[in-house]
């Protein structure tokens, strides 16, 4: 399951950026920078969750309480 929503997170992520570009590109720099805002926070997320730590375990392998 969580394979799944780290997809969905970074397909998401995807899409902002492209639509940032897209919003770039029609003047709307405010929803670009926002949208770009955005796209990074939900990477740093997956980062977060991915990224192994000292003893080689993630988060995502660790069993929740």
């Amino acid at each position: 399951m969580t394979d799944l929503v780290l997809s969905i997170l970074v397909l998401a992520a995807a899409v902002f950026v492209f639509g940032a570009f897209v919003a770039w590109r029609r003047g709307d720099r405010k929803r670009a920078g926002l949208m770009t805002i955005l796209a990074f926070a939900l990477m740093v997320n997956v980062a977060i969750w991915t990224v192994p730590t000292d003893n080689g375990a993630t988060l995502v392998d660790t069993p929740a309480d």
